[in-house]
């Protein structure tokens, strides 16, 4: 017996707007987690990102809300969303404060350390490492490495959401992967036997 394929995004978009509140549900379970990790990268708040998070399905469950799947998929949508309210919020000043360090988990981000409390440590360390790396960039680089390399968007997708070309896309993740290869070698030539970083290797593995 065949194992049904899981609803895409377009399927259960189309079943909310007839009134079905479980494919609403299955919809913000599946892409919740990745809008707050954005807004959470881009801003440096919790709160911000809660606030945008809920924002971005209160206006997905509007009826004009505006997706076209003709001009990209429904994640890309959604990211367009969370961006336009990350950038309102940091232009009035809202989330302009320190990124949170309390050991909060962000999901898909920190991988399962195991039973080792020294790996467990060095992990978040890295983890945090990262996230003030990743905030300390330019807006428009820091928006294209959470895009591309830490939520894995593709070029298409990620033209749509920031409103550029491919071409624009490509070239500043080129740009945005060298200045925070700079912050992280800087960061990791300060530890006592810790290497530099020689060249870019993909987000994941320095976690």
């Amino acid at each position: 017996m065949t194992t049904p394929s899981p609803e895409t995004d377009d399927e259960l978009l189309m079943r909310m707007r007839h009134g079905d509140e479980q494919a609403f549900v299955s919809l913000y379970r599946r892409r919740q987690g990745a809008i707050y990790r954005f807004a959470m990268h881009m801003s440096g708040s919790a709160q911000a990102a809660e606030d945008v998070t809920q924002e971005v399905f209160l206006a997905l469950i509007r009826e004009d809300c505006g997706f076209d799947p003709e001009r990209g998929s429904l994640s890309a949508y959604l990211f367009g969303i969370a961006r336009k309210l990350v950038l309102r919020q940091l232009e009035r000043g809202r989330s302009d404060v320190p990124l949170d360090s309390s050991g909060e988990e962000v999901p898909r981000m920190e991988l399962a350390a195991g039973d080792n409390p020294l790996v467990d440590l060095t992990r978040k360390e890295t983890l945090e490492t990262l996230r003030r790396a990743v905030l300390a960039l330019p807006r428009r680089y820091r928006e294209v490495v959470v895009l591309c390399d830490l939520e894995e968007l593709d070029y298409a997708d990620a033209a749509v959401t920031l409103g550029c070309p491919i071409g624009t896309v490509r070239s500043r993740l080129h740009r945005a992967r060298a200045l925070l290869l700079e912050k992280l070698s800087l960061e990791r030539s300060g530890r006592p036997g810790t290497a530099a970083l020689g060249s870019w290797k993909p987000l994941r593995s320095l976690i």
